[in-house]
């Protein structure tokens, strides 16, 4: 159900050290680093800490739902939207993290930054 989850941080550089050395313990390490956010996992990055202008006391929490396809993840957007959310981002690839790496956002009615993604391509 859960694909990756990710909270934001006012201090990413004293975030990161603290996650490189707390989650080492558990054998899990940073496998991926974007500069304004780092995966952490024992594989793939299933746990991300990131940070954004303006970040304040009041953070939204980011969550990713997995999904089987392409079309799933159209769908959900779609649905999202009819359901009264905000898209953050129209679903698409992102070869920023892998070269089938096919995901949409949509703030939620919460203001959460809520994610459907799948890892086999737009298909």
């Amino acid at each position: 159900m859960i694909d990756h989850l990710g909270i934001n941080c006012t201090d990413l550089a004293r975030a990161a050290e603290f996650y490189d050395r707390v989650l080492g313990v558990l054998g899990h390490r940073r496998v991926m680093d974007v500069g304004v956010a780092i995966g952490y996992g024992t594989e793939g990055p299933d746990f991300w800490i990131g940070t954004f202008d303006g970040v304040g006391p009041n953070r939204e929490v980011h969550i990713a739902f997995g999904a089987p396809d392409a079309a799933t993840v159209r769908a959900w957007h779609a649905e999202a939207l009819a359901a009264g959310a905000e898209s953050l981002h129209e679903p698409r690839l992102w070869p920023e993290y892998h070269a089938a790496y096919y995901g949409a956002f949509v703030r939620d009615t919460e203001g959460n930054n809520i994610e459907a993604v799948c890892h086999t391509g737009d298909s």
